[in-house]
């Protein structure tokens, strides 16, 4: 994604992505072993967290993916502003987004299929990597061509136009503002524009159709990076100005819930509103204790991660970790014995991860897309 000169570079993003990256790491796994063994309701409410609601409504894990959209839009300023203080044309830095959205769309496809050649119909199109291309790239190019308020006008635009998208509409045979998978809009229109095969059949929680609201999110990132950016404000006023922020966006997510529920499988504009509050109040924490504060070596662990996310996160397909894992530290675990090797061997398949990244970050390796 967008990468932020050294000398200008929000140390609170690369801790805050890092923490972003960690939970689909691996660290969940360590939550539901440990529920599953020790059945305490505590433990058992940590792991529910950890995963994703059928349909309506959140839990924190919802949070991961969007989080990484933001972080993507808070980086705009820094990498895209400081391109055009240089002197770049717009049309010149247009080519530069294009080009990084349809890599990073690129770079899903081969994440759900693989490097190998399959009839059309069997492949999904859909993906993660994709969904943050598409944003990400419609969401810098309303940061090039639009001003401040008009980004906030197309932010609103985008939210409110898709729920009226959604109520005023509904699959044949399903009443207008239907929100099941099955009687949705916008999983039906999926169903008739997406080539190859949708992730649940008759719905793709990745679809064509939800990137618009998802454009919101990056353009609410790219608001939090104009405002650590430009804003004349001191350090503490900005982090102030981000928790406040957050917490109206949480607060009209709740109102606007009654009628648009938040669900992250329809990316709808009550969901957009619900993660970026906590998108804000998080990066407010992180700016805080880092930037302002200067605290910033119990970071270093995620940092480690948020500066090489897309490569950690691709890994998967081309290096077996639980091989590796399982190479290194076997032996660990049966020292350790029944029931909780599981979780030991969890935290090994995290550290072998981050000992990897650590090897490529002390190399000055990182994946720039």
């Amino acid at each position: 994604m967008a990468s932020i000169s050294p000398t200008q570079r929000l140390y609170s993003l690369d801790a805050l992505r890092g923490f972003d990256m960690f939970w689909i790491m691996g660290a969940e796994e360590v939550f539901h072993h440990l529920a599953k063994i020790t059945g305490s309701p505590f433990m058992e409410a940590i792991a529910t967290q950890l995963t994703h609601p059928d349909w309506h409504g959140f839990h924190f894990y919802d949070l991961i993916f969007p989080l990484f959209l933001f972080m993507a839009g808070v980086a705009t300023p820094y990498s895209l502003g400081k391109e055009i203080e240089k002197g770049k044309t717009k049309n010149e830095l247009l080519f530069r987004v294009i080009k990084r959205g349809l890599i990073l769309v690129l770079l899903g496809i081969i994440y759900n299929n693989g490097l190998e050649l399959r009839p059309i119909s069997e492949i999904r199109f859909g993906s993660v990597l994709g969904r943050i291309g598409l944003a990400y790239m419609f969401a810098n190019i309303i940061y090039l061509y639009t001003t401040q308020r008009g980004q906030i006008i197309w932010f609103c635009s985008l939210l409110i136009g898709y729920w009226l998208l959604l109520l005023f509409n509904a699959a044949p045979g399903f009443a207008a503002g239907d929100l099941t998978m099955e009687g949705n809009f916008a999983s039906y229109l999926d169903r008739l524009i997406m080539p190859g095969k949708l992730y649940l059949g008759i719905h793709d929680p990745e679809g064509l159709v939800s990137t618009i609201p998802a454009i919101g999110t990056g353009l609410l990132g790219i608001y939090a990076g104009n405002l650590l950016k430009n804003s004349p404000q001191s350090m503490q006023r900005k982090s102030l100005q981000l928790l406040v922020t957050g917490i109206g966006a949480l607060v009209i997510a709740q109102v606007w819930n009654l009628v648009f529920p938040i669900n992250k499988n329809l990316w709808s504009s009550s969901f957009v509103l619900h993660v970026g509050g906590w998108s804000l109040i998080l990066l407010s924490f992180f700016y805080y204790i880092i930037d302002v504060r200067g605290y910033k070596r119990w970071a270093f662990f995620f940092s480690i991660i948020g500066m090489n996310s897309i490569l950690i996160y691709m890994s998967g397909q081309f290096i077996n970790w639980h091989y590796t894992n399982e190479g290194i530290f076997k032996w660990l675990a049966q020292l350790v014995g029944d029931p909780f090797n599981i979780v030991v061997f969890a935290i090994c398949y995290l550290m072998v991860k981050w000992t990897f990244l650590y090897f490529l970050y002390k190399k000055n390796v990182f994946l720039r897309v």
